[in-house]
C-alpha cells in the first residue's frame, strides 16, 4: 500500500503561532512547490489559530496536514488530507511517548484512523520547545539515533522516523545514521535549514526535509529554493 510521503522530498511546517514576513500570504507559500503544507507548533497552539491557518491553506492545491501538539487542538476539517501524530521517543515523560496518544483516542468522536498518521520523533535540540516539554534526552550520539531509529521501525513498526533539531540545523552525520538504519521506514528531518545548500545536504540523507521558521523568517523566496534542493538531491 502506498503512503502519500512516498513520493514527497518537501514538507513546509507552518507555525500559527508565528506571524508572516510583511506582504507574504499563505496562498503564496503553498505555491512554493512544496510536496505538503503541515500545520502545527508546540507553543501557543490553540483550535482557533489553527483552523485560521488550516482554512487559508484549504483553497490552494497541495495536500495539506495538521500537526496537533496536543489533544485540545485537533482540528475536524475536511479540508485536511490527514493527521501526522507524533510520538517521542527519547521523551523523559512518557506522556509524550503514549500519555497523549491515550487521551487523543477518549476525546468525544472516535479518531479517523485511516487518515492518522504517527510520526517516531527523536528531538535532538535540547534548547528548543518540544525538548522542553517532552523532557527529551538529546545528549545521543549517531549509533544512539539509529538504534532508536531500528526501534522505531523493527519493534513499533512507524512508518515515519523524524529526526527533528528543531531552530538549530542538526549534524548530517547523525542523519545518515538514522538514514542508515531503515529499511522501509520514511526518515524525515527538519531543523535550521535556512537556504539551498543546507536542504541539499540534508536531503541527500533524508527521505523528505521539513522546512518551518524559514517561511516566517525569510518568505517565499527562500522557501522555494530549499524546495529545488529536495528536488535536486
Amino acid at each position: 500500500m502506498t503512503a502519500p510521503w512516498d513520493d514527497w522530498n518537501h514538507i513546509l511546517k507552518l507555525d500559527p503561532d508565528k506571524e508572516l514576513p510583511e506582504g507574504v500570504t499563505y496562498g503564496d507559500l503553498c505555491a512554493t512547490g512544496t510536496d505538503a503544507i503541515e500545520v502545527g507548533g508546540t507553543m501557543g497552539m490553540t483550535e482557533e489559530n489553527m483552523t485560521a491557518v488550516i482554512e487559508a491553506c484549504a483553497e490552494h492545491d497541495v495536500p495539506l496536514y495538521q500537526e496537533p501538539s496536543n489533544p485540545s487542538v485537533v482540528v475536524d476539517n475536511a479540508a485536511l488530507e490527514g493527521y501526522l501524530i507524533p510520538t517521542v521517543f527519547n521523551a523523559g515523560s512518557p506522556f509524550w511517548i503514549t500519555g497523549a496518544h491515550k487521551e487523543w483516542v477518549r476525546l468525544e468522536g472516535s479518531l479517523e484512523w485511516d487518515r492518522t498518521y504517527m510520526e517516531a520523533y527523536i528531538v535532538m535540540n535540547p534548547e528548543a520547545d518540544v525538548a522542553t516539554l517532552t523532557e527529551a534526552d538529546c545528549d545521543l550520539a549517531a549509533d544512539d539515533v539509529a538504534s532508536y531509529a531500528t526501534i522505531a521501525e523493527k519493534m513499533f513498526g512507524q512508518e515515519i522516523v523524524y529526526v527533528e533539531y528543531s531552530g538549530t540545523y542538526g549534524d548530517p552525520e547523525i542523519v545518515e545514521a538514522a538514514a542508515g538504519a531503515l529499511d522501509e521506514s520514511t526518515l524525515f528531518y527538519g531543523g535550521g535549514i535556512h537556504d539551498y545548500n543546507s536542504a541539499y545536504t540534508m536531503a541527500e540523507h533524508a527521505d523528505v526535509i521539513v522546512v518551518g521558521n524559514l517561511a516566517h523568517d525569510e518568505g517565499v523566496s527562500a522557501v522555494r529554493d530549499t524546495v529545488e534542493a529536495a528536488n535536486d538531491a
